[in-house]
Order: structure tokens, then C-alpha cells, then sequence
């Protein structure tokens, strides 16, 4: 009886964290929609400026207000939030020449030698983000843009892709101590049983 609720609640937390991985890809994979949006619509306006430009010798001067900033907003937020869906998806870069040569038990520990040292280097710059846009929001600290944004905003979508990416390290740690198989592991596994 413990053992089938300690499987259930395990079977939540993996399938909440599964879903927290996939809604943080759909938000990066959004924002990166939302940049080409904007760069299709700005090339639009200097088209029409330069058929105006031909016909009446003079430009309009159409153009998105600081679309250069946002579109630079909507990478940064799409680069840091799509970090921990990539890693779950097992397509980090990872050198494995020197893993493939060692014995399995010596793969194990350095992937989660490997795993540990993510761990920390994350968690150390998720606190340090942290930090920065707290600052940012005391401060007020604005975009240099015709609209300005405050910055603390955009700093808050790195610093979710952040602690995204500390959880789904951690995740994989555990899993790798637990069960010896990593995230890039257990993702090929599920990726094979689907295609059979």
C-alpha cells in the first residue's frame, strides 16, 4: 500500500516536472515566433517607406518603436528558457569521447561529477541573477529604447530559464544517483519505445 502511493506521487511530481520542462520550450519557442514577427513586420514598414520614398520622393518614416531592443528581449528570454527543455531532451553539446572509453561504473561517477559541477555553476548564476533583478526593480532601471522597459523585466524571464534549468539539473542528478541513467539516457529510451 505505501510503495503504490510512494509510485503515484512520484508518477505526479515526474509528469509536473515533465510539463514544467515543455511549458518553459513552448514559452522559448514562443518568443522566438515573436521576434520573427516583429522583424517580418518592421521589413513590411521599410518596404512600404521605400516604394513611399519612390513614388513621393520623400519616406514616410514608418518603424517599430524600439523593435531592435524587444527583439533582443525576446532572445535573451527564448536562449535561457529553452535551456532546460534542451537538456532534458538530451541535445546539449556533451563530449562523451573520453565517457565512451571508460568503464561503466567510471562513466557513472563522472556524470554525476558532471551533473554536480551544473549543478553548482546554475545554482550560482540563478543566484546572481536573482540579485541583479532585484536591483534592477529598486532602482528602476530602464531600457535605453525610444519605449522604456524596465528592465528587470526581461531579467525576470533569464532568471526563470535559470532556475528551469537548476531544477531540471537537479532532477537529472537525482535520477542518475538513483536509477544510473541520465536525462540524455532516459529521453533515447522513451524516444526508442516510441518508435517501436
Amino acid at each position: 500500500m505505501n510503495a503504490n502511493i510512494q509510485t503515484q506521487s512520484s508518477s505526479v511530481v515526474r509528469r509536473w516536472l515533465e510539463g514544467l520542462y515543455l511549458a518553459s520550450g513552448w514559452l522559448a519557442a514562443t518568443c522566438i515566433g515573436m521576434i520573427c514577427l516583429l522583424v517580418l513586420c518592421q521589413v513590411c514598414l521599410n518596404a512600404i517607406d521605400r516604394i513611399s520614398g519612390l513614388l513621393t520622393g520623400t519616406a514616410i518614416g514608418l518603424t517599430i518603436p524600439s523593435y531592435a531592443d524587444f527583439t533582443g528581449f525576446f532572445l535573451a528570454a527564448a536562449s535561457f528558457l529553452a535551456l532546460a527543455y534542451t537538456f532534458r531532451q538530451g541535445e546539449h553539446i556533451r563530449v562523451t569521447l573520453f565517457l565512451s572509453r571508460c568503464q561503466p561504473r567510471t562513466q557513472h561517477v563522472f556524470e554525476i561529477w558532471g551533473l554536480l559541477m551544473a549543478c553548482g555553476v546554475t545554482g550560482y548564476f540563478s543566484w546572481y541573477t536573482l540579485l541583479l533583478v532585484r536591483e534592477s526593480y529598486i532602482y528602476h532601471d530602464l531600457s535605453p529604447g525610444m519605449i522604456a522597459v524596465p528592465i528587470w523585466i526581461p531579467q525576470a524571464f533569464m532568471l526563470s530559464g535559470l532556475i528551469v534549468l537548476a531544477i531540471a539539473l537537479i532532477d537529472g542528478l537525482i535520477s542518475t544517483i538513483l536509477n544510473g541513467v541520465t536525462p540524455a539516457d532516459s529521453e533515447s529510451e522513451e524516444h526508442q519505445a516510441c518508435q517501436k
